[in-house]
C-alpha cells in the first residue's frame, strides 16, 4: 500500500471498499496516517525480521558445514604431517644410531690406541724408575759413605781438638775482617787463669783516643756427634758470666755447636734473662753479634771519653790529698816522738838527777827529730807538693791568677 499519496486541500478520503468518498480535518486526517503507518511499519519489520532469520539460519548452516569441512581438511593435513614428521623421526634415529655407533667405534679404536701408548709408557718409566732407583742407591751409597767417614773422622778428634776447631774457625772470620772493621780491636786468647777459670777470647775495641768503649768474653763449645752424654747450652751460662765479671767485660758470648736440633737457638738468642747481657749464637753469626755490641756501644763513647777525663781529674785530687796525709803522717809521727822524748825526760829530771845525762841525750835527740821535722816543715812548698800532678798545678795556677787580678 502506498500512504504517501498527496493529501488534497480538503482532506478527503476514500474508502477503497465502497468508493464513498468523506471529508476530515487535519487533526484527524494525521491520526489516520499514523495509524496505517505503524501496521505497515510492523507488516514490514515482521517480514523482514523472518527474512533476516531465514539468512542467519542458512549462513549458520553454512559456516557449520564450512567449519566441518575445514575440520576434516585440517584433521586430514594433521595426520599427513604426523605421517611425515615420524617418519622424519624414525630417519633422524636411524642416522643417530649409525652416528653413535660409528662414534663408539671411534672411540673404542682411540682407547685401544691410548691403551697401548699407555702400557708402552708405562714400561718406559718402569724402566726410568728402575734407573733413577739404581742410581739413587749409588749416591745414596756415596753420601753414606761420607758421612760415615765425617762421623769417623770427628769420633777421631778429641773434645779438646773439637773446641780448638771452632776456636780457630772464630780467629780465622775475625782476622779476615779485622783491617776493614775493627782497625782499633784486640781479639785474643783468655789466658789469665788468676780467678780459677778462664774464657776461650776476649774482644775489646778502643776509640781513637784510646778509650775503651766495649768488651765481650767468647766462650766456644763443640760436640762430637757420637758423645754419650749431650751438653746443653745453659750448663755452660754460668761459668761465662763468672769468666765476664772476673775480667771485667761488659758482654758475654757462647758460641755453640751444641743442641744442634733445637728451634730456640737457631741464630742469636739472647739469655740475659738468666745471665746479665749474655747471648748464645752459632758459628756463622760470630762477626754479625760482634758488630751489633759494637755499634749499639758506639753512642757511649763521648760519655765514656768524659768519665775518663773526670777518673784522671779524681785520681789527681787524691795523690794530691795522699801527698798531704803523708806529709801530715811524718810531720805527727816526728812530732809525737820527740813529744814523748821530752815528757820522758821531764819525768827522768823529776825522778833523779843521777839520769841527767841520760834526759839530756833524749833532749838532744828531740831537738834533733824537731830540727828535721821543722826543716821538712820550711822545705815544704806548693810546687813540691803539685809535681807530676797536672789537675792541681792548674787550680794553684788559677788562684795565683785569680790573686794577681784582684791585686790589680
Amino acid at each position: 500500500m502506498n500512504t504517501s499519496a498527496p493529501l488534497n486541500v480538503t482532506n478527503e478520503i476514500t474508502c477503497p471498499h465502497c468508493g464513498t468518498a468523506f471529508t476530515v480535518d487535519e487533526a484527524q486526517y494525521a491520526d489516520i496516517v499514523q495509524q496505517v503507518r505503524t501496521v505497515e511499519f510492523e507488516a514490514e519489520l515482521h517480514a523482514r525480521l523472518a527474512e533476516a532469520e531465514k539468512v542467519k539460519q542458512t549462513e549458520i548452516a553454512l559456516a557449520v558445514a564450512n567449519a566441518t569441512r575445514q575440520e576434516h581438511e585440517a584433521a586430514a593435513a594433521k595426520d599427513v604431517e604426523i605421517e611425515r614428521l615420524s617418519a622424519t623421526i624414525k630417519a633422524a634415529v636411524t642416522d643417530q644410531e649409525l652416528a653413535v655407533a660409528k662414534a663408539v667405534s671411534t672411540v673404542e679404536k682411540e682407547l685401544s690406541s691410548v691403551k697401548s701408548r699407555l702400557e708402552l709408557q708405562t714400561a718406559e718409566q718402569k724402566v726410568k724408575d728402575a734407573t733413577l732407583k739404581e742410581s739413587h742407591a749409588k749416591e745414596l751409597a756415596v753420601k753414606d759413605d761420607l758421612i760415615a767417614r765425617y762421623k769417623d773422622m770427628k769420633a777421631k778428634l778429641s773434645v779438646k781438638l773439637l773446641g780448638e776447631t771452632l776456636e780457630q774457625h772464630c780467629e780465622i772470620e775475625f782476622n779476615r775482617m779485622r783491617s776493614l772493621a775493627f782497625p782499633n780491636a784486640e781479639f785474643a786468647k783468655d789466658n789469665d787463669a788468676s780467678a780459677g777459670t778462664k774464657g776461650d777470647y776476649v774482644f775489646r775495641d778502643y776509640s781513637d783516643d784510646g778509650i775503651e768503649y766495649v768488651s765481650i768474653m767468647f766462650e766456644m763449645k763443640n760436640e762430637s756427634d757420637i758423645s754419650a752424654t749431650k751438653k746443653k747450652n745453659v750448663d755452660f751460662l754460668a761459668k761465662l758470666d763468672k769468666d765476664r765479671n772476673d775480667k771485667g767485660c761488659e758482654y758475654a758470648v757462647l758460641v755453640s755447636m751444641l743442641e744442634e736440633d733445637s728451634d730456640l737457638y737457631s741464630g742469636i738468642t739472647d739469655v740475659s734473662h738468666l745471665y746479665p747481657k749474655t747471648f748464645v749464637i752459632r758459628p756463622q753469626f760470630f762477626l754479625a753479634i760482634i758488630a751489633l755490641l759494637r755499634n749499639a756501644a758506639q753512642d757511649t763513647i763521648t760519655v765514656k771519653s768524659e768519665l775518663e777525663q773526670v777518673k784522671k781529674q779524681n785520681i789527681d785530687i787524691t795523690d794530691f790529698e795522699s801527698e798531704l796525709e803523708s806529709f801530715k803522717s811524718a810531720f805527727g809521727r816526728n812530732y809525737d816522738l820527740a813529744k814523748r822524748k821530752f815528757d820522758g825526760a821531764i819525768k827522768e829530771i823529776d825522778a833523779a838527777i843521777d839520769r841527767l845525762q841520760k834526759v839530756k841525750d833524749a833532749l838532744l835527740g828531740s831537738e834533733n827529730n824537731l830540727r828535721l821535722a821543722n826543716d821538712k816543715a820550711n822545705a815544704l812548698t806548693v810546687k813540691k807538693l803539685t809535681k807530676g800532678n797536672p789537675t792541681m798545678q792548674a787550680k794553684f795556677a788559677e788562684i795565683e791568677s785569680f790573686d794577681e787580678t784582684d791585686a790589680a
